[in-house]
């Protein structure tokens, strides 16, 4: 299958390549030539292992062995062998996304990209080192580096924004162990270690660096595609209880950053899941409420820190490749809304656009204020912990459905464990926040008898082993030199 950028559609590579590549050239995203047949029916039978094989199997045709490499990531990692949970929470269901190895969704992608990277890199005959350059706004650093630790041929580098995570996800970054893994923070915010990676890239275009560049920020397709998998799960619950018929459409809400988490349950939908409206929920920085609800995407705004950090974003790159789509794969068109968004730092796209967008997407959000209010009320009322991310997406969900009245299925993307953010859930549901995340994770489930994930509480007393911080115009110097 070909690939190409979504501002280029002359220059094409294999799935293979895209995966190995990461970014495009000249600094589009990857994405197929077109959206392949798929047996969404047949996929539904069988188990998350399975469904993952047959969903990667189509989008990245070009590498080999799939069942073995999906076997290989997921085997005796997750806490349940399928995966990724659903639990019905009053009027909900939830989509539990945080029972990987680092208790946040994107394990399930990134105990993935080293796997297909690696036979990306067999395929593409690739002997220079990988390097994985990633910018993380919390999660997304701690399951690329577990996902990488002293994976052969792969280097890996994380950067994190300088007091823009939240302490747990810092100490779970600054203390990973490996002989190819480098942590350092950044002075600034995540869109500036994101464009710096970015930057990187572009930098070392035309040049012989010593190592191949690669990206595991869901700017590359082998992050995104297994994100695909639970959508599919999560539909597949609900017929096994009852709760649906198959064909029956069903809304999901998702907390979103960079775009990717939702983008892939759209994905779903174009290989033929019956996915009605897809929610997108934000936090205070609601650059993504603003844009799908006018059509203007502009970004000249004050970034604000909240309590729920991974969605302190605004500029959501994954947003380009639904662009891409909605516009019937318009390149031209992406690659001047992208211009604009660079030198200008807003965009409107055409009425055409919008009105695709509005038959495929919702957006709302709420503040640290409204999550919290969340979190305290379905715990007094459901009995059910969550963290501030779907607290979001819970908000969003019922203001989705108070303003539509739709009434088919909604399920709520649970992207992190509660125990990744103990101070603002403490608070939320009435408890003491004195004392460091450790003393207040042990508190939280002293008040609740909610377990703390093992690989959250094990952090307490963990050497820090990445304690570096560098200026953001220094990142491709520290790149250079390692």
């Amino acid at each position: 299958m070909f690939y190409h950028s979504t501002r280029n559609a002359n220059a094409t590579v294999d799935s293979a390549r895209a995966v190995l590549e990461g970014l495009a050239p000249d600094g589009g995203l990857y994405m197929p030539e077109a959206i392949p047949a798929f047996d969404w029916r047949q996929c539904l039978t069988g188990s998350s292992q399975e469904m993952a094989t047959q969903i990667l199997s189509a989008l990245l045709p070009d590498i080999p062995d799939m069942r073995a490499l999906v076997s290989r990531a997921y085997t005796g990692k997750f806490q349940t062998e399928d995966l990724t949970p659903t639990v019905k929470v009053g009027p909900y269901t939830v989509l539990e996304l945080f029972r990987g190895p680092t208790s946040a969704f994107k394990d399930v992608a990134l105990s993935m990209l080293p796997q297909l990277l690696t036979a990306a890199k067999d395929v593409c005959g690739q002997e220079r080192e990988i390097m994985i350059l990633t910018a993380t706004s919390g999660d997304t650093g701690k399951a690329a580096l577990a996902g990488f630790r002293d994976v052969p041929g792969v280097k890996i580098t994380v950067f994190f924004p300088d007091g823009g995570v939240s302490a747990v996800q810092r100490a779970q970054m600054v203390t990973q162990e490996g002989n190819n893994v480098t942590v350092c923070a950044v002075r600034g915010n995540f869109d500036d270690a994101q464009t710096g990676v970015k930057n990187i890239f572009a930098a070392c275009q035309g040049r012989t660096p010593k190592y191949e560049l690669s990206s595991a920020n869901s700017i590359n397709i082998g992050r995104l595609a297994p994100q695909v998998m639970y959508y599919f799960k999560a539909y597949r619950d609900l017929l096994d209880r009852d709760e649906i018929a198959l064909g029956d459409q069903v809304n999901f809400s998702v907390p979103t950053g960079n775009f990717g988490d939702i983008l892939a349950g759209y994905l779903a939908k174009l290989l033929g899941l019956p996915v009605g409206m897809l929610i997108c929920a934000s936090n205070a920085n609601n650059v993504l409420t603003d844009f799908i609800r006018t059509g203007t995407y502009d970004k000249r705004r004050p970034l604000l820190k909240t309590t729920s950090p991974s969605m302190d974003i605004l500029v959501s790159s994954n947003l380009e490749r639904t662009l891409y789509l909605l516009s019937g794969c318009d390149c031209a068109l992406v690659a001047d809304l992208m211009k604009q968004l660079n030198t200008e730092g807003v965009y409107t796209v055409p009425a055409d656009l919008k009105a695709a967008m509005d038959r495929e997407f919702w957006a709302g959000c709420c503040d640290d204020a409204g999550a919290a209010a969340v979190i305290g009320k379905v715990w007094k009322e459901q009995g059910y912990l969550m963290d501030t991310h779907t607290a979001a997406g819970w908000a969003a969900a019922e203001e989705y459905v108070s303003q539509t009245g739709d009434k088919r299925p909604m399920v709520v993307l649970s992207t992190a464990s509660p125990y990744k953010f103990p101070a603002a859930v403490l608070e939320a549901i009435g408890g003491d926040t004195s004392g460091d995340e450790f003393t207040q994770m042990e508190r939280l489930e002293a008040v609740t008898g909610v377990p703390t994930p093992k690989n959250l509480s094990g952090l307490r007393g963990k050497q820090e082993l990445h304690p570096g911080v560098i200026d953001k115009d220094k990142m491709l110097e520290f790149v250079l030199g390692l």
